[in-house]
């Protein structure tokens, strides 16, 4: 057993001197422009870049802070300004099935010279063919048809009523109808004046007026074919007329598109359509033929049905790359399933919700397909429907666009099914944590496969000399990106320190750098506030307390707690049974120490600890654990030869909120170890450490903050040279005190101890040997264990006497 050790000033604090950094201020250092301290992420994200296959997409994984999203950003934003431009990609109108738009991909930039070339398209058609359709000739020809159509109606009419006469009957045309009448002494007879005749006069009358009626109503059907054939004439006069108006406008522009077989063959059925639309260029002010009925309203068609020409030449953009100088780099802060794959929007006509290609809208995967997407994992899954079509995306390598039609459940709706888009090529990386990954990777059957690529950001790295100026060039990077004053050496070196802290360990430095990048502002701040010139270390120590005080309001109203005596806490004298151990109470990203008393009893039992912070709910499942680690050692040490007849109760007084974590274990042992040999603690002195069933000592966390919490404690009620903290001797490398504390140390006010195990905190605290165990296994009279031995052995006897009602 190794004895206990007090610290020195010089291992409580490891501070950056200076003169190690070779720069008076950070204007001349070399700002680094690489990420420090994540090398084997940057390795990760290097190789999943290269690597072309299904599956390798990334996955990156670290605390908050570190700086996850930006590291991703900067170094795939690198690697796509070497990769080719992605191509663009739209949609334009399906001739064949207007439900499913088509997709039509182009290079870079191209997509928005034919959304243009199309626009100026359909603005020159409108004037070419409306003229054409206005011109002498059109007119003429259209003249001409209609004369034709006349002539030939008004030769067979007079065919027919020559022909009437001949039989009898007289034909009279009053604009679109005929009236019949048969002739007696060349006068046409009336309907009554026919019934007052004679029968014998009637019949052979109504005979013929039979045939001539016939003969007019084959006439008349005669007129219905001719009348089709005359309007298909029209039509297709009108048409011709159109095509031949934009035929030299369509060749033109197809010259441009030589090289996109889908281009030309998209502008062919434009071209096709465009005679068929020709009545859309017509005035709509022409007037309606007397025979027409003016058109019945009624809801809007189909698309197939009712879209303008106009739309239909549209070409709606949705992924343009133009002046793009390499691949997309995107971020999806919000990730929902429309923010992701798109929607289809819809306007409402006439009770029906009506949707074209031209109301489809991209997402993000459109905006980095070919290139890089980054995500928040943990809002992803906050929309189960998102990860499931992200999922899908990346087995199919297709962006697959649905318009679900249930936008009302009353309302009929036109929804559409838009041809896919791929995405192959495209690499996608989830940002979250590390816990998020495992559930993921355990629960997910997909997960695995669709992400490969672990990248595992570190939110600390080594200190030494070479990282440390490595650093400090970090740093003068940071303040020359964000505008911030120029700082002097000392004053990088206290960011450094700072960052050692915040790194919990002396020999590493923290590279989450939000809290490190919000200390420079702040300490900007401070310079800017006493109108210096530079950031100093004195700049960046008052911004590090200013940070303390704003968070302090809980801390100060302990302390004042204790200086009323509201709190019971003791820093001098002795107590048997009582402890005062430490705890650690965060703030968001500030942390001060608790000092709690710890108290224990003990009386004859069956051998059970009693946690009563458990039995009453307060205590998480690693404290019990610890409680329990404290029976096993107390039985394997002192009832191999009789049973542990002992009840004990453990507490934390005054405690009145949830009580989690191991680290109290050691100052519980302590207080029961106290209980039982009757022996008083120092109560100078604070203890804290976990503890295993050997008794051996381990490290915890918060050792900086509960060192200066008991400091505060004492420095309220003034030091003595007697007291001082326990802490695990492999905490020893985690000290990175305030300089408050150092000083007072190498003052001899305060002390800070190191343990290796349990006898030696109990030797410290109870001035008196532990005693160690002879070959049978009994301690010797006058140590601390041989009194715990005695009085365990008592429990045992009076137990059996209570048991069996005789002596052993």
């Amino acid at each position: 057993m190794c004895p206990i050790r007090s610290l020195p000033p010089d291992a409580l604090a490891r501070r950056c001197d200076p003169a190690t950094l070779p720069f008076e201020t950070t204007a001349e250092a070399s700002r680094t422009p690489e990420f420090i301290g994540q090398d084997q992420a940057v390795a990760a994200l290097h190789f999943g870049a290269s690597v072309r296959r299904d599956g390798y997409n990334f996955f990156a994984v670290g605390p908050a802070g570190v700086g996850k999203q930006s590291v991703l950003r900067q170094l795939l934003t690198r690697a796509a300004a070497g990769e080719p431009p992605a191509d663009d990609w739209c949609y334009v109108h399906n001739f064949d099935d207007p439900h499913r738009p088509r997709a039509l991909h182009l290079p870079a930039g191209k997509a928005a010279v034919l959304s243009a070339d199309m626009d100026h398209l359909v603005a020159e058609l409108q004037t070419a063919v409306r003229a054409a359709l206005e011109s002498d000739e059109y007119r003429t020809r259209k003249q001409k048809l209609e004369r034709a159509l006349d002539n030939r109606q008004d030769k067979a009419f007079r065919d027919i009523e020559r022909q009437a006469k001949e039989m009898g009957v007289s034909i009279a045309r009053e604009q679109d109808s005929f009236t019949v009448r048969p002739l007696r002494h060349n006068k046409a007879l009336s309907p009554a004046e026919l019934d007052e005749l004679p029968e014998a006069v009637q019949t052979p009358l109504r005979e013929v007026l039979a045939r001539a009626e016939d003969s007019l109503e084959g006439m008349l059907h005669k007129f219905n074919d001719w009348g089709r054939e005359h309007k298909e004439g029209l039509q297709a006069l009108e048409r011709g007329t159109a095509a031949a108006a934009g035929a030299p406008m369509f060749s033109a522009l197809k010259g441009g598109y030589a090289d996109q077989p889908l281009v030309l063959e998209y502008l062919s059925d434009v071209e096709a359509n465009l005679a068929d639309s020709a009545e859309e260029f017509k005035d709509d002010d022409e007037p309606v033929g007397a025979a027409e009925a003016p058109p019945r309203r009624r809801p809007p068609p189909e698309p197939s049905e009712g879209s303008s020409f106009e739309l239909r030449a549209t070409v709606n953009v949705m992924i343009d790359n133009t002046g793009a100088q390499g691949a997309p780099v995107v971020f999806e802060d919000h990730p929902t399933y429309a923010n992701l794959m798109g929607r289809v929007e819809h306007n409402t006509q006439f009770g029906s919700l009506i949707a074209d290609f031209t109301l489809i809208k991209p997402g993000s995967l459109h905006r980095a397909r070919g290139g890089y997407l980054l995500v928040d994992a943990r809002r992803l899954l906050e929309n189960p429907l998102a990860w499931e079509a992200l999922k899908r995306t990346l087995r199919s390598n297709e962006i697959c666009l649905e318009s679900s039609g249930q936008q009302s459940d009353s309302m009929p709706t036109v929804s559409l099914r838009p041809e896919a888009i791929p995405f192959a090529g495209t690499k996608l990386a989830l940002l979250g944590e590390r816990d998020l990954y495992d559930s993921l990777a355990e629960l997910d059957p997909d997960f695995l496969e669709l992400f490969k690529v672990l990248v595992e950001f570190d939110d600390r790295m080594d200190r030494g000399s070479e990282s440390e100026v490595r650093y400090a060039n970090l740093v003068a990077r940071l303040a020359f990106d964000d505008t911030l004053r120029d700082f002097t050496r000392s004053g990088v070196a206290r960011v450094l320190d700072h960052s050692a802290r915040l790194a919990e360990d002396a020999g590493k430095l923290s590279v989450r750098m939000r809290p490190v990048l919000d200390l420079m502002r702040e300490a900007d701040a401070r310079a800017g506030m006493t109108n210096s010139r530079l950031i100093s270390a004195e700049h960046v120590q008052a911004a590090i307390d200013a940070q303390e005080e704003r968070a302090g309001r809980v801390r100060a109203r302990i302390l004042e707690d204790l200086r009323h005596g509201i709190t019971l806490i003791d820093t001098a004298g002795a107590r048997v049974g009582q402890v005062n151990a430490l705890s650690v109470v965060r703030s968001g990203e500030h942390a001060f120490g608790l000092t709690v008393r710890i108290t224990a009893q003990a009386w004859v039992g069956r051998g059970e600890v009693l946690d009563i912070e458990r039995e009453v709910e307060l205590g998480g499942p690693l404290h019990s654990k610890g409680v329990l680690i404290l029976g096993g050692l107390l039985g394997a040490r002192y009832a191999t030869q009789h049973p542990l007849s002992l009840s004990a109760s453990l507490v934390f007084e005054q405690s009145y909120a949830g009580v989690e974590g191991d680290s109290a274990s050691l100052a519980e042992a302590c207080a029961l170890w106290s209980a039982l040999s009757s022996l008083p603690v120092k109560q100078s002195i604070a203890i804290t450490g976990s503890m295993n069933q050997h008794g051996e000592v381990q490290a915890i966390g918060g050792v900086n903050e509960k060192i200066e919490g008991f400091f505060d404690i004492c420095c309220e009620r003034e030091l003595t040279g007697s007291q001082g903290v326990v802490i695990p001797s492999s905490n020893a490398r985690h000290l990175m005190l305030k300089s408050e504390v150092v000083a007072a140390v190498g003052a001899g006010k305060f002390h800070v101890w190191t343990a290796e195990t349990l006898d030696d905190a109990l030797e410290l605290l109870m001035g008196r040997a532990a005693g160690q165990s002879d070959p049978q296994g009994h301690f010797p009279e006058g140590t601390i264990n041989g009194a715990v031995e005695r009085r365990l052995t008592q429990f045992a006897e009076s137990s059996r006497r209570l048991l069996y009602g005789q002596p052993p």
